[in-house]
């Protein structure tokens, strides 16, 4: 299922094509976070700041990262791929959290989308990558259209 064409849920230690992850040319960014390691809202922001090497201003809530992912002019690339490891295991205990986390994600990369009328998004300039394991993997894809979903509507 494929819900936008900046998002990939993946199962761990499956490929992606090149192309929907990497421009022809162009300085590109890569951050791998660690979804283990995202039990609550601290550490979720806590593999941002480090991974994304977020600016010092930041301000440790949703708004602030929102803020960053729609912006990274610290962090200067012409693309951007962010890879979540075990991205079902990040704020499983916390659906709220969990639902903001995938909204502010959907929304960075609506942002940074390419667009070309009349075929719609080419290719994004921030890509997300969600791996996790085999199983959890169309609970996950589920979870992101509901969020896309309610997303576009409000």
């Amino acid at each position: 299922m494929h819900i936008v064409p900046w998002m990939h849920i993946v199962p761990e230690q499956a490929a992606l094509p090149v192309d929907l992850l990497l421009p022809m040319t162009g300085r590109t960014y890569v951050a791998r976070l660690a979804g283990k390691e995202m039990r609550d809202t601290d550490s979720v922001f806590r593999q941002f700041y480090d991974g994304l090497k977020l600016p010092d201003y930041f301000g440790w809530n949703w708004d602030a990262l929102s803020d960053c992912l729609r912006d990274l002019k610290w962090l200067p690339a012409d693309h951007y791929v962010l890879i979540v490891e075990a991205a079902d295991e990040a704020l499983s205990s916390d659906a709220t959290g969990r639902q903001l986390l995938f909204r502010t994600l959907l929304r960075a990369g609506q942002r940074w989308s390419c667009k070309q009328p009349p075929e719609g998004t080419a290719l994004s300039r921030l890509v997300v990558v969600m791996s996790c394991d085999a199983a959890s993997v169309s609970g996950l894809q589920e979870q992101l259209r509901l969020c896309w979903e309610e997303t576009v509507t409000s």
